[in-house]
């Protein structure tokens, strides 16, 4: 994939890379080097999904009551001590 992905962008010209490629007596070692970093990224995309998608799912009771705050004030009895 980073293959294909690094040839469209050296294809379509984008930024200027086909001719700082073809333009270089080194630029095969420039286009190896796109290829290889652009794997370590997609690797880490395809790496990142397969953890996300480990989580637990969101099926099943939740528990709670489900109690909304609001901004109202509760009343409260206090009973008094004697003595």
């Amino acid at each position: 994939m980073a293959l294909a992905f690094v040839s469209a962008i050296v294809f379509f010209d984008v930024g200027g890379l086909r001719h700082l490629v073809t333009g270089s007596e080194m630029g095969w070692l420039a286009f190896v080097m796109m290829v290889v970093f652009n794997g370590i990224v997609f690797a880490g995309v395809q790496f990142a999904y397969a953890v996300m998608s480990l989580a637990a799912p969101d099926d099943g009771p939740k528990g709670g009551l489900k109690q909304h705050i609001t901004g109202e004030l509760a009343r409260v009895n206090v009973g008094a001590k004697r003595r």
